[in-house]
């Protein structure tokens, strides 16, 4: 059993997967069988049950419960490991944002900069006549 995450672009949303390999004998292959666990919260990696079998309607009105609650395994390393790449995965997503934040400043940046040697010369011009 692996937990799998895949990330929707088109809802902006990560959804969180328990997969179980098996060997399908009439293919000659190998296959997996995903069951879905929930959904990625991005601001605290928690996994947020989700379908029928998810949160009951007292569970709605409560905090998601952290992935360490959320998934049943019995062992504490595969969860430590979920809940470090869950971790990753937000950090990742971050510093994207961040790098564009910095792109739009550094274009603001050089616009200034080019107004500035612009009004530069033309200060200079005005100056000498």
């Amino acid at each position: 059993m692996a937990i799998i995450k895949q990330y929707h672009k088109d809802t902006d949303t990560t959804y969180v997967y328990e997969s179980v390999s098996y060997w399908d004998a009439e293919k000659g292959q190998s296959r997996s069988k995903r069951r879905v666990i929930g959904k990625l919260d991005p601001v605290t990696g928690e996994i947020i049950p989700t379908g029928k079998r998810g949160r009951t309607k007292q569970e709605k009105t409560e905090e998601p419960a952290p992935v360490k609650e959320s998934i049943s395994s019995s062992d504490d390393s595969a969860q430590k490991i979920l809940q470090l790449e869950l971790t990753i995965t937000t950090l990742n997503k971050r510093i994207k944002e961040l790098e564009n934040t910095v792109e739009m400043y550094q274009k603001a940046m050089d616009h200034i900069s080019t107004l500035s040697a612009k009004i530069s010369t033309e200060c200079s011009t005005v100056i000498s006549e």
